[in-house]
Formats: structure tokens, sequence, C-alpha cells
């Protein structure tokens, strides 16, 4: 179902950041995913190690930030909408590192612990801003602590004007068939941020937002743009959502419908500094702006805006109102 567009922008970004602050502040959001703590140690290179041919970096600076469905957690937040994140970590430090990031942005965590898992932890190591390494640290949560994440789900969806599914394939949504339905039986629309190559498990899902890597993974290669409209409608069609959201990186993104219509978005020029964590804002401002009535060419171009921001960041980085209205164009 297609909602109708509420916003009436005026002039003057003040007025119309008050306007989109009013819209969203009411908005509440239910995430449910794979959370993980990103970590960043920042130091220089000045020598060789003797022991073998591999660079030397004197660490000086380390920082902690939230990562995965945490950081769209944090990127809902940044909106000016109520959220609550649902997941599961391991009885370890990065799991209480991560409670408190989210905690201190005014973010409802249940985060259910599992004494056996470890908390996804992805540790990067730069110099000069320039990455030279990622360690990940991670192993799957047990299958009893995820039927208790399904109940806790079913408790919190009521409360929940649209969820979000923040797939990032660290085993937290073993049971997301059973979350879709809950939502659809619930009227609320369910947006889905996916992994892998097995889409039919988010069948029903109001919306699935791939990048076209992705997308291409499970479609098979793109001989050109009439056959990405093809291969997205009849991807529509056989799960049964409403539309699809494909982000294509310096083409902007493009909204797919099942009659074969599309909502194209050009990218913006902007210094694209770091792409990670990109898509976790596109699917927070989808989610938000669907919550708020928006139209879905209102959107496309809040989202469109907001990942332009990020990608000018650091990192897993979130955009706020008062970056994202100057540059936003609702006319």
């Amino acid at each position: 179902m297609r909602h109708a567009n509420t916003v009436l922008f005026t002039t003057g970004s003040a007025a119309n950041q008050m306007l989109v602050q009013d819209a969203f502040k009411h908005v509440r959001v239910l995430v449910v995913g794979d959370v993980m703590l990103d970590r960043y140690w920042f130091g220089s290179v000045e020598r060789i190690s003797p022991e073998a041919p591999v660079p030397v970096i004197a660490v000086g600076q380390s920082e902690e930030r939230a990562g995965g469905a945490a950081n769209v957690a944090l990127n809902i937040a940044a909106l000016g909408a109520r959220c609550t994140l649902l997941s599961v970590t391991g009885n370890d430090d990065a799991g209480k590192a991560l409670a408190n990031i989210l905690s201190e942005s005014g973010i409802k965590p249940i985060l259910l612990v599992d004494e056996h898992a470890n908390t996804t932890v992805k540790l990067r190591i730069l110099s000069k801003n320039q990455q030279l390494l990622r360690a990940d640290f991670e192993k799957p949560p047990a299958h009893e602590v995820l039927r208790g994440c399904l109940l806790q789900y079913e408790e919190n969806l009521p409360d929940a004007d649209v969820v979000l599914i923040s797939d990032y394939g660290k085993g937290g949504l073993y049971h997301i068939k059973e979350m879709i339905s809950a939502a659809v039986a619930a009227g609320k629309p369910i947006i889905v941020d996916p992994k892998g190559v097995d889409f039919a498990r988010y069948s029903n899902a109001l919306m699935i937002t791939p990048n076209l890597k992705e997308f291409e993974q499970v479609v098979g290669l793109l001989a050109g743009e009439e056959d990405l409209v093809n291969k997205a409608t009849a991807l529509i069609r056989r799960l049964k959502i409403d539309s699809l959201l494909v982000t294509r990186g310096e083409h902007g993104m493009s909204l797919y419908f099942g009659d074969g219509t599309a909502i194209h978005c050009e990218a913006k020029e902007r210094d694209v500094y770091d792409v990670s964590g990109a898509g976790d804002t596109v699917i927070s401002a989808c989610a938000v702006a669907t919550a708020a009535g928006w139209s879905h060419d209102h959107m496309l171009r809040l989202a469109n805006t907001a990942a332009g921001i990020v990608v000018g960041k650091l990192g897993a980085a979130t955009a706020s109102l008062e970056e994202i209205i100057p540059a936003l164009d609702l006319t």
C-alpha cells in the first residue's frame, strides 16, 4: 500500500526543521537484528617490524562505536524518533559497552545475554585515517536465547509503529519468518535490510533494501536498466512485498514496485570518505518516514540526503536533522 504524503515544507530551514521534528518525534520504531561493537585504533606507522615485513603501528587513540543494528538504532534516534532495539550480546565488556552507548543516546535497549556467545566486535586499525587491518570477533548465539528474543519481540510489537529488521548474517534472526508474520498480522509495516541470497525468508515484508551487489547476488548479473526493472519487478511479486529499494552507489537509489514502475533519486555530489554504515542510514530514514506517513518520493529524498552526509564521515555514523534539513528538497 502506497502511503500519502503529510509533509508541507515552508520557506526557511528553521521552519522546515521544526516541521520534520514534529513529524518524527512521535514515531516509534522497533529494531531487531545483529548488533556489534565497532572498535577503532588510531596511530602512526614509522617503521617495519624486524620480525616480519609488516608495518608497526604505535596506537595513540582508541574509540568504540555501535555497529550493525545498533548503528541503525542510533540513526533513528538522530532523526528524532523513538527507538527500541532488540538483540543478543555476550556476557562481556563489548556487550556492556554497547548497552551504555545505546542508553546514553536515548534508545531503549533490550539486549538478551548469551553466556556462551561473544558480542560481535569489529576491530579496525588505522593510520592517518587509512585502514590497515580489520579483525572480526564473533560467535553466534544459542537457539534458546533466540527463542527468548522472539518472545520479547512479540511483547514489544504492539507499541511499535514500524518494525525494522537489520540482518547482518550473524545468526540473531533465526526466527525472522515468525517475526514478519507477527508484524503482518498486527498490521505493522516491516522493512528489512537483507543479507545473503535467501531473500525468501523476507517474504511478505513491506520493503527490502539491498544494495546493487546484494541484489545481483540474488537475481544474477544485470544486462542493463531494463533488465534491472524486470528482475526487480519479478522479485517483488515472488516475495509478495510492496516495494524494493536498491541503493546504487554513485547512481543514487531506485525504488521499484510490483507494477513495473519505479522512483529514482540521483546521488548528490559529495566527497565520499567511508561508505560503511550508509545502508544503516538509508533503512533508518525509510522506516521513520514510513511511520510518519511520508510519500515514497519524499522518503527516498530523505534517505538519499542522509546517506550522502554519512559517507563523508569515518566509519559507522549518523546524520542529524540539523545536517539533513538544509540539504533536503521536498518541494
